[in-house]
């Protein structure tokens, strides 16, 4: 059985600092009190990745929300500017209308 770590280097850099910390210290212990606590250790780790994976998610998500309100928002402006410059000419337009009869 191999004794180097099976937790990388680049995998640890995408961890917490003090579960990259928890991951070294099972690295250094005996193999046989390292084998029972590996598996847990993968765990931790595993499931420290998907929460990551699962805020970055979130986070774009956010982003393209906020995104898309600032162009609903600009677009309802645009559709009030345009309604609001075209009462005049309709009034006016109605008022036409009621000269004829």
């Amino acid at each position: 059985m191999s004794t180097s770590p099976r937790i990388t280097a680049q995998a640890t850099e995408e961890l917490p600092k003090d579960v990259a910390d928890l991951a070294a210290a099972v690295a250094a212990l005996p193999a046989e009190v390292r084998s029972r606590l590996e598996p847990l250790m993968f765990r931790v780790v595993d499931s420290t990745k998907r929460r990551r994976r699962i805020l970055n998610l979130v986070q774009e998500a956010l982003s393209q929300l906020r995104l898309d309100m600032k162009y609903l928002v600009f677009d309802l402006e645009a559709t009030r500017r345009e309604r609001d410059s075209l009462k005049p000419t309709k009034d006016e337009g109605s008022a036409g209308d009621d000269d004829r009869l």
